[in-house]
């Protein structure tokens, strides 16, 4: 299996990742557009390499469905994952870490916004309707880290809909400049699809090729093409999500087991060869050195297809399974790597993987919104641990559509209720509404108190003996979740866009620069690209000396289309530039398209 893989990394083609550079508007009638504009296609002109500068590659690598016991260095046995209990001896190991949520879409949704599933946009897999989708007020943290140079690439399952591009939800529009994968996790069920995505393109399969070969390979020609610059990678294979599918049961194949369980125990030593075969690539280029590599699970283990978790044992020492808030269904195995950055080590700060993108941008330099759930625990990985700040209290919610065996018998068979969890210290409460609507009156749910210091499997209920450490824990429960969480605005936002603009008719646009970080930013710019031909003026103030924390620059321009302006989707680009800390240059952008139609009498 391995060399196949290697096989098809060393023949993977070269992308090339489509970047807008050209000519803006600053506040003067130019005449024409930006120089990317001569079609409706983003310009191929690739951005300067920018330095490294001391500032780390980082490597996100995130499992799907992987238990918290499923890997040797946190007990596993009969299933051989060499490669990362390596990379925990020799890095630090997280023993209290925790995915945001029990089941995919929310725990993703969460890990890439820092924001817990109280205020995140998407909070649960969806009943019977569309996936999920990420809006264009979300800040992920590619975009936090492409604002300071780093290339960026999302690999494997995104997880949120709609399925078409060109819409805020893709992880092109949300701070990836490269993807290849499943953009619903709906299509990510399938290990020999059809088709696979290309930025905004399907690109079409035999459906019989194994997706995983595929985006490993293009996880180890991204990670060569972009050896001299720093870059982000956020790899995300499918593995060990059901159904059991592997091109070979490997070392299982004599084991006395289903061929469920084969196939369950073959795709974790996948995922393990696969962390092996990344981080052998930053040896072989020299970059070891100069990266950070960040491996966990999305929410606990499954028992789907068939699979039998407890044969693995696993959830470890803990109780619950994917979909339960007990902490077998959202304590997740995470481990940091970085020869000579981070020392080998283990660490029991309760980390929920929301701490993501305030950790990935303070090792990058870069500003973060402040209106986050997450705490940065990049002290942590520095080897100063008294840095580091801790959660007053960890908060997670429940409200799946699914139900499966062992985990609908940990809940008592309220499996399909919603479900609210909170850890404070070393208490934890888990709670049960009466039914689907977490509005429900306190007194109709029924609450449950561990104490994880000396119950770690959460077997002995203290909730009658501690009635105020219940009524504490439900308080912050209840001042966890608002309905519609406004968030500040962050980087750069297009406003309104008309679906149709006419050829030779004026129509106006706005944007908005913010700094909802916690330092004031410097020379603050808006400037826009639009396509050659098109008329751009700005109506408003488009610079700003200096941007407060809070304060927001708003630009309006007067965009009109050439008479001539073929009918097709074209698209326009508000850039925000501006100094940050230590006079660091900072560059956000968002893209959004806009049609325009054929006219009456033109061909």
């Amino acid at each position: 299996m391995t060399d196949r893989r290697s096989f098809l990394a060393g023949s993977a083609a070269t992308l090339g990742l489509a970047t807008l550079a050209g000519c803006s508007s600053d506040g003067t009638d130019t005449g024409t557009g930006g120089e990317s504009g001569t079609g409706p296609g983003p310009a191929s002109a690739k951005p300067a390499v920018a330095r490294r500068e001391g500032r780390p590659n980082l490597v996100v690598i995130l499992a799907d469905d992987l238990g918290y016991g499923e890997v040797g260095a946190y007990g596993q046995k009969i299933i051989s994952t060499p490669r990362i209990d390596r990379l925990a001896a020799e890095g630090l190991r997280f023993t209290s870490a925790y995915s945001p949520a029990p089941v995919c879409a929310p725990s993703r949704c969460s890990l890439l916004t820092g924001l817990h599933s109280g205020h995140a946009t998407v909070r649960q897999n969806p009943f019977h309707g569309p996936q999920g989708s990420l809006t264009a007020t979300d800040t992920t943290f590619a975009e936090v880290l492409r604002a300071r140079g780093y290339r960026t690439a999302v690999l494997g399952k995104w997880g949120f809909g709609p399925e078409r591009a060109g819409q805020p939800s893709h992880p092109n529009s949300r701070g990836f400049e490269e993807f290849y994968g499943y953009i619903g996790h709906r299509e990510a069920h399938s290990y020999y699809p059809s088709y696979l995505w290309h930025n905004g393109e399907k690109v079409a399969l035999d459906g019989k090729t194994y997706a995983p070969d595929l985006i490993e390979a293009r996880a180890l020609e991204f990670i060569a093409r972009h050896a001299e610059e720093p870059f982000l990678l956020y790899l995300a294979p499918t593995v060990p999500h059901a159904p059991s599918a592997v091109p070979d049961f490997g070392e299982y194949a004599g084991k006395p087991w289903p061929d469920a369980d084969k196939g369950h125990a073959a795709q974790v030593t996948y995922f393990d060869t696969l962390v092996g075969n990344v981080t052998d690539k930053l040896t072989a280029l020299g970059i070891a050195r100069d990266t950070v590599v960040l491996v966990a699970s999305d929410n606990g283990p499954h028992e789907e297809g068939g699979v039998d978790p407890d044969l693995f044992d696993a959830n470890g020492p803990l109780r619950g399974y994917k979909r339960n808030l007990y902490e077998g269904g959202i304590r997740t195995p995470l481990i940091a790597w970085g020869p000579g950055r981070i020392a080998a080590g283990t660490t029991d700060r309760p980390t929920p993987l929301t701490d993501l993108l305030p950790t990935l941008a303070d090792l990058a330099g870069a500003p973060a919104p402040t209106d986050i759930d997450g705490l940065s625990a990049a002290p942590l990985l520095t080897g100063d641990a008294k840095a580091a700040a801790r959660h007053d209290a960890l908060y997670f919610y429940r409200h799946d559509p699914a139900a499966t065996p062992r985990a609908n018998a940990q809940d008592k068979g309220r499996i399909r209720r919603v479900a609210e969890a909170v850890r404070r210290d070393d208490w934890k409460l888990v709670r049960f509404a009466p039914g689907q609507d977490r509005r429900a009156p306190d007194a109709q749910w029924s609450a449950e108190l561990y104490r994880l210091s000396t119950d770690l499997g959460e077997t002995d209920d203290l909730a009658a003996t501690h009635p105020r450490k219940v009524a504490e824990l439900v308080a912050a429960a209840r001042s966890a979740w608002v309905d519609d969480y406004r968030r500040k605005p962050f980087g750069v936002r297009i406003g309104r866009v008309p679906q149709r603009a006419l050829a030779g008719k004026q129509f106006t646009l706005e944007a908005v620069l913010g700094n909802a970080s916690a330092r004031a930013w410097t020379d603050a710019r808006l400037t826009l690209i639009a396509p050659e031909g098109w008329q751009v003026h700005a109506l408003t103030e488009s610079r700003a000396p200096r941007l407060p924390v809070g304060a927001t620059l708003t630009t309006r321009w007067r965009i009109t289309p050439p008479g001539t302006a073929p009918a097709d989707a074209w698209q326009l680009t508000a850039v925000g530039t501006a100094r940050g800390t230590g006079n660091a240059a900072l560059r956000y952008e968002t893209t959004r398209r806009v049609g325009v139609p054929r006219t009456a009498g033109r061909v």
